[in-house]
């Protein structure tokens, strides 16, 4: 399935990963749709999405602008009200559910907070489809790899939305929930890099939690990649998981570092972090293949939505940011490639200079 003739919407659409998202659905990575709404609380974001493509002058950037201008609507309203989400999904076909309250020390001090939003937000979604009778064909559910195993208010809430998600394919015969699950997108908003190469901007010591944190690493377009091919292909109340790199946090603050008098200092681990995430638990890996597309594919846990049984070559194990890391050189490479080195980023170095 793509989106071409499709109306979409997008909540969350004016975070990190909606606005790449929304770029690539303009540039027709997944067909052509009829509209996409985006769908978000903050005003002034949309404004300045707006702004964006209205302002854009680049020859590459004008396909996108003419698109934008055809297809892209604003809507204001928050996933945590059902008449908001109801009146949203009128017209709708395909919804990407991007909204969420996802750092992890905020829902830790806010927990009903990341409640109303990764669990309440989840639920009015499937209410307004299956109460209400919004015909809509497909969701995708954009979920984390702190959902397995959680130690946190973010990934348990997570990890109920999930639960939620597959088990209104039962509800909601007519719609196909389906789940997408990954790591730490690089140098998206409020992740690691961006802070580090402000600590290293003003010359301060680069802060590292443990010498021994690791993570899954991938770039938003690996992230719209994996939504694109659960959108494509998935089965009701699969999850979809990418085989990415992962590497220890210190050998990231290391690379970013390079040969500056810069030090490092350990500040002990933040409220409701773990030292190495898992996209994968050991339990799902029963139930888990891997893809001939490159993604790990998670069969859903309830028997109802499984026809053909269990997959013939099961994962067997979890998949965890411990297993198989980076060498700093590899790390050093990816940083490179991804324009991640502050050699790369002239304002930050000219700023270090100053």
């Amino acid at each position: 399935m793509g989106l071409t003739g499709k109306s979409v919407l997008i909540t969350g659409g004016t975070g990190s990963l909606g606005k790449t998202l929304i770029d690539r659905i303009l540039r027709g990575g997944a067909g052509e749709p009829r509209k996409v709404v985006v769908f978000s609380r903050d005003e002034a974001k949309q404004h300045e999405m707006r702004l964006r493509y209205l302002t854009a002058r680049s020859s590459d950037e004008l396909p996108v602008v003419r698109a934008a201008r055809d297809l892209l609507q604003f809507r204001i309203g928050d996933v945590r009200d059902l008449h908001s989400v109801a009146g949203a999904l009128r017209d709708i076909d395909v919804v990407f559910n991007a909204a969420a309250l996802k750092q992890v020390p905020s829902c830790e001090y806010f927990p009903s907070e990341a409640v109303a939003t990764n669990i309440g937000g989840a639920e009015n979604i499937i209410r307004a489809i299956r109460d209400l009778g919004r015909p809509v064909e497909t969701v995708v559910a954009v979920s984390t790899d702190k959902a397995v195993k959680p130690v946190n208010v973010m990934g348990m809430t997570k990890s109920m939305q999930e639960r939620l998600f597959i088990a209104a394919n039962l509800g909601c015969p007519g719609t196909r929930f389906v789940v997408v699950r990954y790591g730490n997108v690089l140098a998206s908003r409020g992740s690691v890099i961006p802070l580090f190469h402000e600590q290293i901007r003003n010359g301060q010591p680069v802060s590292i939690t443990s010498t021994e944190m690791t993570r899954f690493l991938l770039s938003l377009d690996d992230a719209v990649d994996v939504i694109f091919a659960a959108l494509a292909e998935a089965g009701p109340g699969e999850t979809y998981v990418p085989k990415v790199a992962s590497a220890r946090v210190v050998d990231i603050a290391e690379q970013l570092i390079g040969d500056r008098a810069i030090p490092m200092e350990v500040i002990g681990i933040r409220p409701g972090e773990k030292l190495h995430e898992i996209l994968v638990s050991e339990e799902e890996g029963m139930r888990a293949y891997h893809h001939r597309n490159g993604y790990i594919v998670i069969q859903p846990g309830l028997p109802e939505l499984r026809p053909d049984g269990l997959p013939a070559a099961p994962l067997c194990g979890e998949y965890s940011s411990a297993d198989e890391l980076m060498t700093p050189t590899q790390v050093r490479d990816l940083l490179r490639r991804r324009d991640l080195l502050i050699e790369k980023a002239p304002q930050l170095e000219a700023e270090l200079l100053r």
